[in-house]
């Protein structure tokens, strides 16, 4: 809230600090509201303009003041060291010709759950070297911590850190005491209220305030600017338990790895502001030219609204030789490390940073290759929940052995590929191709280690560059030679399982288990097909061999199978005559540049020899179009559903599928990435609708209904997988900037297979 001097009115800003003012008449201020102008915000930073009104004794012609709440949270993609700090930053901005007191506050929710906690705290004081300018921080958690453990999806251990510089006011004390003497002085009494207690016992609150002088001339309206940074930080040690490769082990964050205490680590996060909104705004300016060229302006907010949320749901471990990405996943019910919610992330990923889909990935694959997983297909997740990874012994993790098998293995190829090019302009990420293309050949390492960051531009702690032509090939290798056995193993699962999947759940667990699953078995199929290119990868080519002659053979019988009788859609299951699904998993297909065999553009992608082995069973190449069959799916599959999205999209969107209304907004974007233009378009402008017209106090869902734009019953909220809604940002940079062109046989109307001008009916 903020306060004009002599004025005698407060205005409160963001939160609701005027529950603890008092509204009579006798209070000595009076509350009034600012004129809220809006907020902006991108992919890093959420800004909030207020204006407040001259008082009285300045002529009536004074512009109002303009008041600035603006929060970043950097997304760094040039820099893991930065983005691996669990840290933000608050600034207040003023522009204006009277002056004006500002006052900040948070309480102990910020470090537990339970509002009945006992939480302690303290105020420290740090010196920033002979400049005479210094920092206070507040610092508050619980008196007894819990460990690596959650309360209503919140963490029960580590401490806030709230910093401010040192020339601002500050005072701790009960909420309903120093926000009305705030209203009435415009200052603090930088006293510390020692009296420990519940969060909400005589609710403590820990205060900044800031006056900002602005004019000492009553008689002068020019107008004078000032502003104040804040920074937050919930500092975790151990940030989670893991079952590692040697045993089960508490994980440092990593940062801890290049700075020696929290101390440094907060002094370096508060004076890096500079550097931090430099790369952010980088990082920011290019999403929103990438996803305007893609989609539209719609598509620029999406994208922008969805990249802090999948951050959200991270946490950084490990050490520079061998980093770590961990993942939760958020409200639907904790799990920790699920492949099937890395999945409908990873174009997210795969299109700021592909080295941190590395890092999601490395885990579960060190855990399951020292043995701790009896099963031989992919598990669900590393621990039924945040933030115990402690593994699955019995095997007995939630049942989706083709849906996580497949899951793995596109990804797998997918980083894979994002190693590969030969010129910075054909990088699937813009800010890959950035920095030094040294390699670390030690076997002991990851082959994404960070052991030598770089200083660019007078900017240090960056990454060094992402694969690319020669060091592109040593990663790769690297990396699937020390798992390839598991690669293989998933494969074998996928061969025996995946073209007639068997009563099972896919990643919509939500919607129950169901037997012949087309779009399930379509996953398992690009798996196969995807582990041939895998082993060429390390010229294992009577594998790549083998597993192509599968793959070919199981798309074929896939194409015949999940049709439905008239040709106008794919099933839901085979056998299950009259429905129909969204067949999200088709974008593998184009994403891992399947769908350019037979194309001019494919012999880029393939240097495994020509082979002369014959299919198992010849397949046949002419689909019931009669067309001669390019690409690994059918370009008619290709046709056939985005006619049919046409059809049957919704007021707010695309349902999953034909047993429902509701949609899953990650899977929408897969699918519309993957047809005409036009269909794209309509997709889009229904989820952005949904967006724009339904209101909510939750983050931002990924399941919702298609008519109502209401919830369906579950309550998801926060979850990383809205990283799929990068789905068109992705697939624009794949195969080397190819994948698009790839599809452009869908803009051909004559070939359409379904009137468009049909629209079926639910």
């Amino acid at each position: 809230m903020a306060t004009v001097p002599g004025s005698g009115n407060v205005y409160p800003l963001l939160g609701r600090p005027h529950d603890s003012l008092s509204l009579k008449h006798n209070a000595a201020y009076n509350i009034t509201f600012p004129t809220y102008v809006g907020a902006s915000f991108d992919a890093s930073a959420t800004n909030f303009t207020y204006l407040i009104p001259a008082p009285a004794p300045l002529p009536q012609s004074t512009e109002p003041l303009e008041l600035v709440l603006s929060f970043l949270s950097p997304i760094t993609p040039t820099s893991t060291l930065r983005q691996s700090i669990p840290a933000s930053y608050m600034a207040v901005h003023v522009k204006g010709s009277f002056n004006i007191d500002v006052y900040v506050d948070l309480n102990g929710q910020w470090v537990s759950g339970n509002r009945g906690s006992m939480i302690v705290w303290e105020l420290d004081h740090k010196e920033l070297g002979n400049s005479g300018k210094g920092l206070k921080t507040w610092k508050i958690q619980r008196e007894t911590e819990l460990l690596l453990s959650e309360e209503r999806d919140q963490a029960e251990w580590g401490t806030l850190h709230f910093t401010a510089p040192s020339d601002v006011r500050h005072e701790a004390g009960t909420s309903g005491i120093l926000r009305p003497r705030f209203a009435r002085t415009g200052t603090l009494q930088n006293v510390v209220d020692n009296d420990f207690r519940s969060i909400m016992d005589e609710e403590p609150v820990f205060a900044f305030a800031k006056s900002f002088e602005l004019n000492s001339s009553i008689s002068s309206s020019a107008p004078s600017t000032g502003s104040v940074l804040f920074s937050f930080a919930l500092i975790q040690n151990p940030v989670t338990q893991f079952a590692s490769a040697r045993g089960l082990t508490f994980m440092r964050p990593l940062w801890a790895s290049w700075f020696t205490s929290v101390e440094k680590l907060l002094d370096f996060h508060y004076l890096d502001y500079t550097n931090a909104v430099r790369l952010a705004r980088n990082y920011s300016a290019q999403l929103a030219e990438d996803a305007y060229k893609s989609g539209s302006g719609d598509y620029v907010n999406i994208a922008a609204l969805s990249a802090r949320q999948v951050l959200g749901a991270t946490v950084f471990s490990g050490t520079p030789d061998d980093p770590i990405l961990f993942m939760k996943e958020i409200s639907s019910n904790g799990n920790f490390q699920t492949i099937d919610v890395i999945f409908p992330s990873f174009p997210f990923f795969l299109y700021t940073n592909p080295r941190w889909l590395g890092y999601l990935l490395e885990p579960l694959i060190e855990h399951m290759l020292s043995g701790q997983y009896p099963n031989k297909y992919a598990m669900h997740d590393l621990g039924a929940h945040f933030p115990n990874a402690t593994g699955h012994p019995d095997g007995r993790d939630e049942y989706m052995p083709v849906e996580e098998c497949g899951n793995i293995l596109i990804m797998g190829l997918a980083l894979v590929n994002s190693l590969k090019y030969d010129t910075d302009s054909a990088s699937g990420s813009v800010w890959s191709s950035l920095g030094s293309d040294s390699f670390d050949p030690d076997p002991s390492t990851s082959a994404f280690s960070l052991r030598k960051l770089e200083t660019r531009d007078g900017v240090f702690g960056l990454d060094d560059k992402w694969g690319g032509s020669a060091k592109g090939v040593k990663q790769a290798q690297k990396w699937v030679r020390k798992s390839y056995r598991l690669w293989k193993q998933w494969t074998g699962y996928l061969i025996k399982y995946s073209l007639e999947p068997e009563n099972q759940l896919s990643t919509d667990d939500f919607a129950g288990p169901l037997q012949l699953q087309t779009n399930l078995a379509l996953k398992g199929i690009l798996g196969i097909k995807a582990m041939s290119q895998i082993s060429e990868t390390i010229d294992e080519f009577e594998d790549t061999k083998y597993y192509k002659n599968i793959s070919d053979v199981y798309v074929s019988k896939w194409e015949e199978y999940g049709i439905s009788r008239d040709g106008s859609h794919y099933k839901l299951s085979y056998d299950w005559y009259g429905s129909w699904t969204t067949l999200y998993n088709l974008y593998a297909d184009t994403l891992l540049c399947f769908h350019l065999e037979g194309t001019s553009a494919s012999s880029s992608h393939s240097t495994f020899p020509p082979s002369n082995q014959k299919p198992l069973t010849p397949p046949d190449h002419q689909n019931f179009a009669g067309e001669n069959k390019t690409g690994f799916v059918s370009r008619n599959v290709y046709k056939i559903q985005s006619s049919w999205y046409h059809a049957v999209r919704q007021t707010y969107g695309l349902p999953l599928d034909s047993r429902h209304l509701y949609a899953k907004s990650d899977w929408e974007f897969f699918a519309a990435a993957v047809t005409s233009k036009s269909t794209r378009s309509e997709i889009l402008q229904s989820v952005a609708k949904w967006v724009n017209e339904t209101d909510t106090d939750r983050p931002f869902t990924d399941l919702y209904e298609t008519e109502s734009g209401g919830w369906p019953g579950a309550h998801f909220m926060a979850r990383p997988v809205i990283g799929g809604h990068f789905a068109f940002l992705t697939l624009d940079k794949a195969c080397g900037g190819k994948a698009m062109a790839g599809l452009s046989f869908l803009e051909d109307e004559t070939e359409t297979t379904i009137n468009k001008q049909v629209k079926f009916e639910l």
